[in-house]
């Protein structure tokens, strides 16, 4: 029989930094990057880095996944209850960086009927 060990896992900390980007078409548009793990208790960077924006003047959002370390089944809700949120506010949200099995995880769970999905942030910026 093989013996499996158990290893503990360390959450990293949530950041999320704040950038003002131009698209194509030369609108603003606000980025959130993301770092570290995403999960229930990224509930404050997540959804109220999200909720203090002034909805009015941040029409075109960015929410950027490259510095991710992990993300749960938890951190995902935050994520849709944010994009649920942009949607009710008539903001546009794009996602960008994530790995292909998120990508995949986020398309199956239906993130794309809130948010286009693109490659990198360039593709992103180019579709905004």
């Amino acid at each position: 029989m093989r013996k499996t060990r158990r290893v503990n896992s360390v959450q990293m900390p949530n950041k999320v930094t704040q950038e003002k980007l131009t698209a194509a078409g030369g609108k603003p548009v606000t980025a959130l990057r993301f770092t570290g793990d995403i999960s229930s208790a990224s509930k404050e960077a997540v959804v109220g880095t999200y909720e203090a924006l002034d909805k009015a003047s941040n029409q075109l959002i960015l929410l950027e996944f490259g510095g991710v370390e992990y993300l749960n089944s938890s951190g995902i809700a935050l994520v849709i209850q944010v994009l649920m949120e942009a949607k009710k506010s008539g903001q546009t949200v794009a996602i960008c960086g994530l790995t292909q099995h998120f990508i995949k995880v986020f398309t199956m769970v239906g993130i794309t009927k809130y948010a286009t999905l693109y490659g990198d942030e360039a593709a992103a910026l180019a579709g905004l």
